[in-house]
């Protein structure tokens, strides 16, 4: 359910930039979501058609990219990417510190957007 308020935050924005913009239809919405993130594409993109339903987004496409999950350590200020917290250890790959703090991998974001006008 998480991914209901998520993508109705998506939808807001991307229907409001393209009034904006007057746009007539948008036809893709290229979206950023950090790989550590727990929503779900296919949850993304149905609760999308939902809401977008009879508006100018209406039958647009949501192109997912993960971004990698950054993290810093706090001791030699080296980055590091995991893909899992449940498959690697949380700590640096240089020094062995565990004292690290994370830069990526749980945000969204809209990069851009298609659009007819």
């Amino acid at each position: 359910m998480h991914e209901l308020s998520v993508t109705s935050s998506i939808f807001e924005i991307v229907e409001k930039h393209a009034v904006n913009n007057h746009a007539k239809r948008v036809v893709a919405v290229n979206l950023e979501i950090g790989a550590l993130s727990d929503l779900k594409n296919e949850w993304i993109q149905r609760y999308f058609d939902l809401l977008s339903a009879g508006t100018i987004a209406q039958g647009a496409r949501l192109m997912i990219t993960r971004v990698p999950a950054v993290f810093r350590c706090n001791q030699c200020q080296q980055l590091f990417e995991i893909t899992s917290f449940i498959t690697e250890e949380l700590v640096c790959r240089q020094c062995p510190s565990e004292d690290v703090v994370m830069i990526s991998g749980k945000e969204y974001h809209i990069k851009d957007m298609e659009a007819e006008i």
